[in-house]
This record gives C-alpha cells, structure tokens and sequence, in this order.
C-alpha cells in the first residue's frame, strides 16, 4: 500500500530513536548524555564490548563506527525484528499512536487473518501447557525430568503436552468457539479423508512452541513418546504465519544476547537449544528441521557477524555443515562468514554439557574453525594425494569452490589460505615419510632457532661441514630470491627439491616457497616472525652474497632468473656427483663391476681437467665435463674409491 504525503516525516518525529533502540541495547552511561539525545551502547549488530553504536536522538538517526549500520527508526526495527518495511511502520505507528492510513481491501483482511491466528495460537499454547500435568503427561514429565529441564526451565520455554487423543485441542478450541478455519489455517488440525471431523496435527507428542522475532507464537515443533513412531519430531505445517524455512527457534531471545556479546551458537534442535541457553549460551538458535537456508542464513547474520555452527559430531552433522559452506560461500562478506564447531563423535551440544559442563563447550567454541578450514578438510580428508593427476583434481576442486566466492578480497585471501594449507600437505619436511597423505603426522616446522646465532662475518667463513661450495651456492639462490619474491614461482619445483645442508637455509627456502606471492617487505617480515629477526640479515650480510649483481643492485627480476638459475644448475650438478660417489661407495660392499669402475674412472677424468683449468685463484673448485663444480676433496675421494674398487676387482 501507498502512504500518504507527510505521514512516515510525522512518524519519525513521533518516534524516539533512543527509545525504539534501547529495547535492544545497553546504553554506555560514561558515553551517553541523555539530556541531548546522544546515546552510545555495543552495536546490536555485531559483537564488541566498545560503544561504538551511535544514536543522534534529535537527528533521528543511528551510526555504528565498527560495522557501520545505519538508518532511522523504521530501519532499525526491520534489521532488529526481521520484518518488512509495512510492518516496521505498523509497530512504530502502534507504540507511536498513530493510525494507520485505510488499507486496501485484501491487504486488511489479511493482516486481519495472521492477528486471529496468532490468538489462536496462543490458546493452543496455554492448552499444551496444561496438558502436561495430567496423568496422561507422566512418561513425557519422566523423560524431561531425564533430560535435565526442572520447573522453571519447563517455564521458560513453555513446554507442553499434546495428548494422544484425535481431537483433544480440536474440542478444546471449539468449546471456545474458534472457528473451523481458524484451526486449520494455524495448522493445529488436519481435514479428515473420510468425512469425518479433522483430527489434532500433534498427538502424543511433548510440545516446543516456536515464537518469531517479535515473540508471537506462530508454529509448534512435536517429539514423539511412541519411540516406533515414524517421524520423531514434527513440526507445524507451513501457514499464512509460519514459513520454516524463514523461522528460527529461540531467535528473538538469541539476538537480545548476542547484542550484549555473546556468540551466536546454531544448533541442529530444541533440545540443544534448551541446553545451551541453560547453560549460559543464551544466543543459541535452531533451524527448524531442515538444512539451514539462505534465508536463515541472512537472518544469522543480521544477528551476529560471525555465527558459530555447532552441529552433532555425526555423519549427518558433517553432511550437514559441508552443505552450509557451499550455500554460505556466494554470501559471505567482509567481516561476515560462519565458524565451525565440531561436537566429538556421537555427541550434540546437550550430550556434551551434561557430560562435560560448559567448560567444554567452551573449549570448542574458541577453537571453532574458520569456513576455509572446514572446505580444506572436506576435499582433503581420508584421502590420498600421490600422484600428479589427484593433487590436479584437489586443486581444481578447491578452484571451482573460491570462484564461487563473490567478494575479490576474500576470494583472495581463501586463495592464500588454501595455498598454505596446500604447501603443509605437499611441502613439508617429513616425520615419518608419508606421501602427501591428507590428516597425517607431516607438518612444516620452521628451522630451529639456535641455528640462528648472530654473527660478524659470513657463516660460511666458520662451516664445519667439507660442503663448502653448496653451502654458498645455496645462499645466493635464496638471498637472491628472497630480494626478489616474484621470481620464486618460476623455480617453484626446483626450490622444493632443494636439499639445504644448513638447517638456516632449510627454514628461509620454505618460507620463500610459503609466502611466494608476498611483497618483499612482507616476506621479510613473515621470516623475521617465524625463525628469527636475524636469519635474512645474516644471510644477506656474508660478503660473497653481497657481491652478487642483483643482490648488491635489486630490482632487476631478470637478472635474479639468470643467477638463481645458473646457481641451481650448478648446485645440482655438484650433487649429481655427490650421489654417483655415494652410489660407489654402497656398491663396494660387493664385487665392483667394470660399470662402476667405469664411472668413476669418467668423474675423476672430470676432476682432474677441472683442476687443471686454474680458472678460479682462490677456490678449490672448477666445472667439469658433466658440469659439476669439483673440490679436491672429491677429487681426492675419487681417487680413493677408484684405488679401493682395483684392489678388490677379482684377477682374470
């Protein structure tokens, strides 16, 4: 309908911003001055123990300096109470006094009908609640009483008893003259097929009445005492009040919580619900008996920011929060996303504060895992990633489910997120020598920090290992790439196979791979956080590193690509020769062969001209034929081994 000019600036007017908030909200008295209209409280929007929300009385109008909400009074209720525009406008106008503009016809007489109903609704409640102190309420008094809900818990939530007669409310709202269609329409009875009276929808059943965001009772949600009983619980049928999918339960005491700070719990039922707010979770809310939609997804987050689902630690609670990422991540914003709380197996939150008391709970709703995780546990879990085509088809889950994501800055920082997560599962320094095994024992382990012992002078002047020439090779690849971070994704699978003699140079190469995309100033910082202020600078202070052309003038990539990749060719020829003299020496616990001899007859031919070459004054090391960089340490060592196979070679 359409309101007359005038009539929502006379509204607002009428209205006291500060009174129509302050039914949600504590106002902060330091901050506050009443006397000119300027209020400030927590924001009942998102959670923070700062009054950061702001209420200008005299301008009508409200501010919130963290989430940035804002609006008047008519948006304020629609935010607050889940209603439309309309019936924002109606309840301002009713607390207000003034009367509504004359309605169209059908609009009236449907607004008219959803009054009627709710009336009758609370009539079914106060009969449901007397019914559960007649005899015929025993065993489902017993079983509360076994669940732990005294009196004033019973109280609270209005629990009752629908007796397990045809047409116990039936007669009951009659007697009251309630009309037929009235019962049927707020879904308390069904139409008989056989002609006969319509019969009670909830029979035999104990009874959880459902009230919406301005506390009208609109549904009714029924566990069955039959324990043969084919639906367990059952809940109203939809009606011109109550949409499930639309509907919470308890989300009209849960948003009054979560505005004073405390956490958004969603749990999968009632009795879960009971529980929490038992015990002290009083911001907990339930779907209603089905997979939480988008539209309750929206209602969480008009809530809280950030709600924490806490589902059974079963096969179906699993299923169940796997389904939500994928409805929640086309939706989430900045500051706006679900954690996860995983109840151990078998258990929900009630089994679990019964057993365990609310410490616990609280254990796993501070350790409740971001939605990325949950995503990662869900393409990773239980499954086996060695070979080339499965991480392929890993990666391109992962891509296909953070396109889905619409906000740029978040897509990228999940992109981050799962990059990390996939270099801990690929690239980690091994314990026990698994192969990419989702869930298992690897992990990445930054480089232990006595390695990290300050020094004047390089620490390759004072290396007591004889592998001198890797040592400084490897300093050069990856001070050079660490002053340049956006080469390291073309020598990615080189770096990852990179054996590094010095635990130092171990931790810096999985950094470099770990934070490939960060700027140089960022990488720093990220290593300086995780093995030491002093292992880069050290690195980038040895004087055979300083020397080098784009280390000693950064900025040219091009120039890193051709050091980096000279440096890893000749790293990796070196150590060619490394394995063929380790390979001979494991061979000489047996008879050598003329393959071998062979073999170490070429690498000494290779030393020797390498030698002879005197290219380099002061190093002990040249290029041979094969490319690899020869001291006189191997040369002597090759020397041995072929003087050792001789003597052992049988005669004849």
């Amino acid at each position: 309908m359409s309101l007359p000019p005038g009539f929502l600036d006379e509204l607002r007017s009428r209205s006291s911003l500060t009174q129509v908030v302050g039914r949600k909200v504590m106002w902060d008295a330091r901050k506050s001055n009443q006397g000119k209209g300027d209020m400030w409280a927590p924001c009942p929007f998102h959670q923070e123990k700062s009054a950061s929300f702001h209420v200008d009385d005299r301008k009508g109008f409200y501010y919130c300096f963290g989430c940035h909400a804002k609006g008047d009074a008519i948006s304020f209720v629609r935010e607050t109470e889940n209603v439309g525009f309309m019936e924002a406008v109606e309840i301002l106008a009713r607390e207000a006094g003034m009367p509504m503009p004359e309605r169209d016809p059908k609009a009236q007489e449907k607004a008219d009908l959803r009054t009627q109903l709710t009336e009758v609704m609370e009539l079914a409640v106060k009969f449901f609640r007397l019914q559960l102190n007649t005899g015929a309420a025993a065993d489902a008094r017993a079983y509360l009483a076994r669940r732990g809900l005294g009196p004033q818990v019973l109280e609270r939530w209005e629990i009752g008893f629908a007796p397990d007669q045809w047409q116990g409310l039936w007669d009951h709202l009659k007697a009251k003259d309630v009309a037929d269609d009235l019962i049927l329409g707020a879904g308390l009875a069904k139409p008989s097929s056989k002609g006969g009276k319509p019969y009670d929808t909830f029979r035999g059943r104990i009874i959880y009445p459902i009230r919406d965001a301005r506390g009208r009772a609109i549904a009714f949600g029924g566990r069955a005492m039959d324990p043969n009983d084919n639906a367990k619980y059952l809940n109203s049928p939809e009606t011109a009040l109550f949409d499930k999918g639309r509907s919470l339960y308890n989300q009209a005491p849960a948003r009054t919580a979560a505005g004073k700070g405390q956490p958004l719990i969603v749990a999968e039922g009632y009795m879960d619900v009971i529980a929490l707010a038992s015990a002290g979770f009083e911001a907990a809310v339930a779907p209603l008996g089905t997979a939480i939609t988008e539209n309750q997804l929206q209602m969480l987050w008009r809530i809280a920011p950030e709600p924490i689902i806490a589902l059974d630690g079963d096969t179906a609670g699993l299923r169940a929060a796997m389904r939500l990422i994928d409805l929640a991540l086309p939706l989430v914003q900045a500051g706006q996303s679900l954690r996860f709380a995983i109840m151990p197996p078998g258990q929900d939150p009630d089994d679990l504060l019964r057993a365990q008391g609310a410490g616990a709970l609280q254990k796993l709703l501070d350790a409740a895992l971001p939605m990325v995780r949950l995503l990662w546990q869900r393409e990773t879990e239980g499954r086996v990633f060695d070979s080339p085509e499965r991480k392929a088809a890993l990666d391109k889950a992962l891509r296909e489910k953070i396109m889905l994501i619409k906000d740029p800055s978040i897509r990228s920082h999940y992109g981050q997120e799962i990059k990390d997560l996939r270099w801990q599962l690929f690239r980690p320094q091994r314990q026990g020598g698994g192969k990419g095994r989702a869930g298992g024992a690897s992990r990445w382990h930054a480089a232990p920090q006595h390695a990290l012992a300050s020094t004047k002078a390089s620490t390759l002047a004072t290396a007591q290992s004889p592998d001198i020439a890797e040592h400084m090779r490897e300093a050069v690849i990856l001070a050079a790439l660490a002053k340049c971070p956006q080469v390291i994704e073309g020598f990615e699978v080189e770096l990852e196979r990179m054996r590094c003699i010095d635990p130092v140079h171990a931790g810096l190469r999985d950094m470099l791979l770990r934070y490939m995309s960060a700027t140089p100033d960022d990488l720093r910082d990220k290593i300086a956080q995780a093995i030491g202020p002093d292992a880069l600078e050290n690195l980038l202070g040895q004087s055979h590193v300083a020397i080098v052309p784009c280390i000693r003038t950064p900025g040219d990539p091009e120039k890193v690509r051709m050091t980096v990749a000279e440096e890893l060719a000749k790293l990796q020829a070196a150590r060619g020769l490394d394995a063929e003299i380790a390979e001979a020496a494991e061979d000489l616990s047996g008879v050598a062969d003329e393959g071998l001899t062979w073999r170490l007859s070429e690498a000494a031919k290779a030393a020797d001209k390498a030698l002879r070459s005197g290219q380099e004054d002061r190093a002990e090391y040249e290029i041979g034929d094969n490319g690899a960089r020869i001291s006189r340490d191997e040369r002597s060592a090759l020397d041995a081994l072929l003087a050792t196979i001789k003597s052992r070679k049988p005669h004849g």
